[in-house]
């Protein structure tokens, strides 16, 4: 698939094509794709350990194929779970200490 053209939507659904023509989209491979997800996140974290871009752009990729995944079978759109998350972090206010942004106690 040539991706230089593709926007997050045409991945998301190229995706979930792929993974529908496996069989793949079933809720009961939920908890099978979980580990997917968390095998993918410590790659991701070995990559970043490494300062490895090239690992690290893979391992980003992978998780995210797995999450997409992973919402399909759960009967969610990972677009909209994206969009939850954003709109609850929008208007959010805090400080970033040593890196990590510390959300301001409501």
């Amino acid at each position: 698939m040539n991706t230089k053209a593709s926007t997050l939507d045409d991945l998301s659904v190229a995706v979930l094509a792929w993974a529908d023509e496996r069989g793949l989209i079933e809720e009961e491979n939920a908890p099978r794709q979980m580990l997917k997800v968390m095998e993918e996140i410590g790659e991701l974290s070995g990559a970043l350990a490494k300062k490895n871009e090239e690992e690290l752009i893979d391992a980003i990729g992978d998780s995210l194929v797995t999450i997409i995944i992973l919402a399909a079978q759960m009967g969610l759109s990972a677009k909209h779970c994206l969009g939850s998350a954003y709109n609850e972090i929008a208007e959010r206010t805090g400080v970033t200490v040593d890196g990590v942004f510390i959300k301001d106690e409501q």
